[in-house]
């Protein structure tokens, strides 16, 4: 079918017929087509509106006049009488260009076209239709003009009636819905080809009709007969078509392929995704310099994002700061730390709890994984691949059943040494793992393993610390304390906070008395805590020379500031059994509470000295006596002290929760720490309770 044949509209039905009057301005009109009536003889019996309006002449005084000698130039007399002749005599029509004179004396060039006519008697007539030929050869131009772009236009092209119908299908639109033009021609647009996938086209196209407004690269995305197995994409505009007095004709639509800038946008845009989905990562990923906790949030960037259910687990010899190399075909020690799901999946039973440590043999996907450094995927999981993803055979059918349908492990890899790997699965995301998704997976996970790295080797140290802290503080209180009921803690800081230098001591003397001490090295980390237990040891030595509180804490101000510029505070409580009487000397700590049987507790008012290390400030002592029954709490400020609270109001909590029945000490300690830290502090503790006994 040629492309002028495929944009000829097709056989007219009874539905498609238009009665009723025309209004002016169309094709004939445009065309002003001249009718003219001779009788046999030559004689003008009938004259048209039309003619008169293209030749002059009234039909009065055209209306039986010879046509010859009212028409035509005396040199081509001859020539009309012949023609004139022939028309009459056998009835063959005659077309062609000729000159006819206007009644101003001008000559003016018709289009003419002459045959006979026979009435009911037997009389012949002769029929004339003329134009002008400057104004047809005009309408052929455009019209050849339009045939030809349509027909030749790489973009489809296609005429609608006002219902919608295809009247017009051009080549290109063809090439593109792969139907031809007869079996588009009369069909509604909507349900076929390209707009079968788009309802709002119809009133779309209803809109244009109403409102003469058009509609311009509207997007359409679907399948065609002409390419059935792949998606494309095609830009549809839309134009009212009316004739020149304005009559709406109907719809033209022209589709084109736009497939290429519509998958170029798509990779733009999966392109922008991935690039926000790393800069979230980067911000979620490593909020805090916890194990778990880092790799929960790797896990939790990764669904849905990427898959609808992710695992992270490190290798044990990582989490334990030992290097380990997985020759081929050995085992692997994991221990799980997180797993994610986007949606409720049997498939999370079918992971390692968090926590757990496990072996998997070589065959394990996710031990390849980790024994090569580089990502395993599988793009369309199989029956037989779960037992190679699953950890058994329990949790293969989990995930069967889950309808696991892609799997992609990538390597957790930091400072060159490869700590574990991020396991994903894909079950209800119907879409297989593909390049772009390694290449994500890989980029979240290098950036995931920096902060696990750095957990791990933040906990390994904090737990050196933590050990050291412990070692440096006594195990219990000693036995041979006179007059005293004694109960101690040391709380360590939470998972994101590190060891501090806090530490408290219970130490015998002569003479029955027993100095209680509490003091807090600022900093923390392995060096806090050694310069803590330095200066336990130091004030362990002066206690034992009776010296008094203030002096003990001058001598102590002197040794801190050889510390390597540490600064600690520090409460020095001397008790005196036989006097009934506690001294008291501080280096800028916190005041300590008193609780007396049927009294309200209090803050002791003690000279608040200044912190050990500051050099030069002199410390004085403070006697409080001392009954039966009277309890003296000290504590180092990870107690009360709070990001977001007032530390008179903390400590107006910690007198409230003494002023309560008196529980046993031991029992006391723990009510101070659950309720002033019912959580993972950012501040060690030490608490010390003495009870005078009765």
């Amino acid at each position: 079918m040629s492309g002028t044949d495929a944009f000829s509209p097709g056989p007219a039905t009874a539905g498609q017929v238009e009665f009723g009057p025309a209004p002016p301005g169309g094709l004939l009109d445009v065309l002003r087509m001249a009718a003219v009536v001779l009788d046999d003889q030559g004689r003008i019996a009938l004259w048209s509106p039309a003619a008169e309006e293209l030749l002059g002449y009234t039909a009065q005084e055209a209306l039986g006049q010879y046509a010859a000698q009212l028409l035509v130039a005396d040199e081509h007399l001859d020539l009309v009488i012949g023609l004139f002749t022939r028309v009459m005599g056998s009835g063959e029509s005659w077309a062609g260009v000729f000159p006819v004179r206007h009644k101003d004396g001008d000559m003016r060039l018709l289009e003419m076209r002459n045959m006979r006519l026979q009435d009911e008697h037997g009389g012949f007539y002769a029929l004339g239709l003329a134009t002008e030929q400057a104004t047809l050869r005009r309408v052929e131009r455009d019209l050849a003009l339009s045939v030809r772009l349509v027909d030749q236009s790489p973009i489809g092209l296609a005429v609608l009636d006002g219902e919608l119908r295809y009247v017009a299908v051009n080549a290109a639109l063809e090439r593109i819905n792969g139907v031809p033009a007869v079996q588009q021609i009369g069909r509604p647009a909507v349900g076929t080809v390209p707009f079968r996938h788009d309802a709002a086209i119809e009133s779309a196209m209803r809109k244009v009709l109403e409102t003469g407004a058009p509609l311009v690269d509207r997007q359409v995305v679907g399948r065609t007969p002409a390419d059935p197995e792949s998606e494309r994409a095609w830009s549809v505009s839309l134009y009212r078509l009316e004739d020149p007095s304005g009559r709406i004709l109907g719809v033209a639509a022209s589709v084109v392929d736009v497939t290429d800038r519509h998958q170029s946008a798509m990779e733009a845009e999966r392109a922008r995704h991935r690039l926000s989905l790393v800069a979230d990562a980067s911000v979620r990923i490593g909020t805090t310099l916890d194990l778990r906790v880092t790799a929960r949030e790797l896990a939790d960037v990764a669904v849905p994002e990427l898959a609808d259910i992710a695992a992270v687990d490190v290798l044990d010899s990582a989490v334990q700061g030992r290097r380990e190399e997985i020759p081929a075909g050995g085992t692997a020690v994991f221990r799980a730390l997180a797993v994610s799901a986007a949606h409720p999946t049997p498939a999370v039973r079918a992971a390692d709890p968090p926590g757990e440590v496990a072996r998997y043999d070589a065959e394990r996907l996710v031990t390849q994984c980790v024994r090569t450094g580089r990502p395993v995927v599988v793009p369309q999981v199989g029956e037989a691949d779960l037992p190679d993803i699953a950890r058994d055979a329990e949790a293969a059918v989990l995930l069967a059943e889950a309808g696991v349908h892609s799997y992609l492990a990538v390597p957790l890899i930091a400072r060159g040494e490869v700590l574990g790997a991020l396991d994903l699965k894909r079950f209800r995301n119907p879409l297989p793992f593909d390049a772009d998704d390694v290449l994500l997976a890989s980029e979240l996970a290098a950036r995931a393993a920096v902060c696990i790295d750095n957990a791990r080797w933040y906990q390994q140290q904090r737990d050196t610390a933590l050990t050291l802290q412990r070692s440096l503080l006594p195990q219990q209180p000693p036995p041979n304390v006179t007059g005293l009921e004694v109960a101690a803690r040391y709380q360590p800081a939470g998972a994101a906070g590190e060891v501090g230098g806090d530490w408290y001591d219970i130490l015998p003397l002569s003479g029955d008395r027993t100095a209680l001490v509490v003091g807090d090295v600022m900093g923390s980390g392995i060096k806090a805590a050694t310069a803590m237990g330095q200066l336990r040891t130091a004030t362990r030595t002066l206690s034992a020379l009776d010296l008094d509180p203030a002096q003990v804490l001058r001598h102590l101000d002197a040794i801190t500031i050889g510390l390597e510029s540490h600064i600690a505070t520090c409460l020095y409580a001397l008790y005196d059994p036989h006097q009934a009487q506690c001294t008291i000397a501080t280096a800028g700590h916190l005041p300590p509470v008193l609780v007396r049987p049927g009294r309200r507790p209090r803050l002791l008012e003690l000279p608040t000295g200044a912190p050990l290390g500051v050099g030069g400030v002199a410390f004085r002592a403070v006697t409080v006596d001392l009954n039966p029954g009277d309890r003296l709490v000290l504590y180092t400020d990870g107690l009360v002290e709070t990001r977001d609270q007032d530390i008179d109001v903390r400590l107006d909590v910690l007198l409230g929760l003494l002023d309560h029945p008196r529980p046993g000490l031991e029992e006391t300690c723990d009510r101070l720490l659950e309720s002033l830290r019912p959580g993972t502090g950012q501040d060690d503790v030490a608490l010390l309770i003495a009870c005078v006994s009765g």
